[in-house]
């Protein structure tokens, strides 16, 4: 009678049970944490519990966004971003530092899953966060490297070593469209391995980012980020020329630590750092937008349907070039370099690119996501 009573138990406790998922994103930046808002948010929506793992700033803006989620610091490994414009040789240097940090995120993440339970895994470009015994998912949009044009059997090589990784786990999640020309990684989300191909899923844009009902009511944005120094060099050169540009423009400098509003005109606002509701704002706001070519703003611009901006990447990062390039080819945006940049002329050619193609927004695509590939895995 006693066996009876806890079989009832068990399986009551099972109808209860709807899945406890572990999601990892790397704290390079914030775009890894806030591409991962939305499919947080819709795990939490079907009453799924949700553990996150990470460090740094990534940990301060989820706890924010995400307040219903369980926490754990999870430091990931050092971003070997360069002083100066030589990005590739510092991060081909620092390989050794990061198979050693990945190395030691294995050891800590065995000792995570030894105190819960989880039933699904979701890594964001953190290659050593997978189980052999849970479904482990990655989340990325670079299925291949961009390298200079005399670096590309080394760029064809990588293909492999992503290939190793990604076998690691049962499925590997691109913010991006199938890769057919309109898609807005470029090469970057295609790779020829089969190892690769045969675990991929195109889940279309990824963005925390929202539409808002408000008028087009500011000239221009524009947003100054990057590793330093380029950002400082960026800034100095924009606050050099903003007061060119007619009509209303707003300037974030991504420098929180002054928390500064400066008033180069009438008609010109520069503030060292705003949160992220007022960035959003100021974004859907913006009739053109001027920031550099990070993947982040890119899923912003095509979720907000933005047709007019000028890009300039942070030198040395590859990716960044390499979608300045690919964006120009397509007729879709202008990008300049930031040591060629003249303001009004570019924003005057720029206007003759127009924008993005239409895609279906990150509303769709999440609910698409979690149907297809998490539900599985915790019901």
């Amino acid at each position: 009678m006693g066996r009876k009573k806890n079989v009832l138990y068990d399986q009551e406790i099972a109808l209860f049970h709807m899945g406890h998922a572990f999601i990892s994103p790397l704290n390079w930046g914030l775009g890894h944490s806030t591409r991962d808002i939305p499919i947080i948010r819709e795990l939490l929506s079907h009453g799924h519990e949700v553990t996150i793992a990470t460090s740094g700033n990534a940990l301060a803006l989820l706890r924010k966004e995400c307040p219903e989620c369980n926490f754990i610091v999870f430091k990931d490994y050092p971003a070997p971003y360069s002083a100066s414009r030589f990005f590739l040789p510092k991060f081909t240097a620092s390989i050794p530092i990061l198979l050693k940090a990945m190395a030691e995120e294995r050891k800590r993440l065995t000792q995570i899953l030894s105190e819960d339970k989880y039933d699904l895994i979701i890594s964001d470009n953190r290659m050593g966060v997978y189980s052999n015994k849970i479904p482990s998912y990655f989340i990325t949009h670079q299925l291949r490297f961009s390298l200079p044009d005399y670096l590309y059997p080394f760029e064809y090589g990588l293909l492999y070593v992503n290939a190793f990784f990604h076998t690691k786990f049962i499925g590997v999640i691109v913010p991006d469209i199938s890769p057919n020309g309109s898609n807005l990684s470029g090469k970057l989300c295609r790779s020829n391995l089969e190892a690769t191909n045969k675990k991929t899923y195109y889940a279309g844009i990824l963005t925390s980012t929202k539409k808002l009902n408000v008028p087009e009511d500011l000239d221009y944005l524009i947003i100054v980020s990057g590793p330093e120094p380029q950002r400082t060099l960026l800034e100095n050169i924009i606050k050099k020329q903003v007061q060119d540009l007619p009509g209303e423009k707003v300037v974030l400098l991504g420098s929180p630590q002054k928390e500064e509003q400066q008033k180069l005109d009438l008609h010109t606002t520069v503030h060292s750092y705003v949160s992220t509701e007022e960035k959003v704002v100021l974004m859907n706001r913006a009739k053109f937008l001027i920031s550099r070519s990070g993947y982040t703003t890119m899923m912003e611009m095509a979720e907000l349907d933005k047709k007019h901006g000028l890009f300039t990447p942070t030198p040395g990062q590859t990716e960044q070039e390499y979608l300045s390039r690919y964006y120009a080819r397509q007729g879709w945006f202008l990008s300049r370099s930031q040591y060629k940049l003249r303001l009004s002329e570019d924003v005057e050619a720029a206007m003759k690119y127009h924008g993005f193609p239409q895609m279906d927004k990150t509303e769709e695509n999440v609910r698409r996501l979690y149907r297809d590939l998490l539900k599985q895995h915790l019901t």
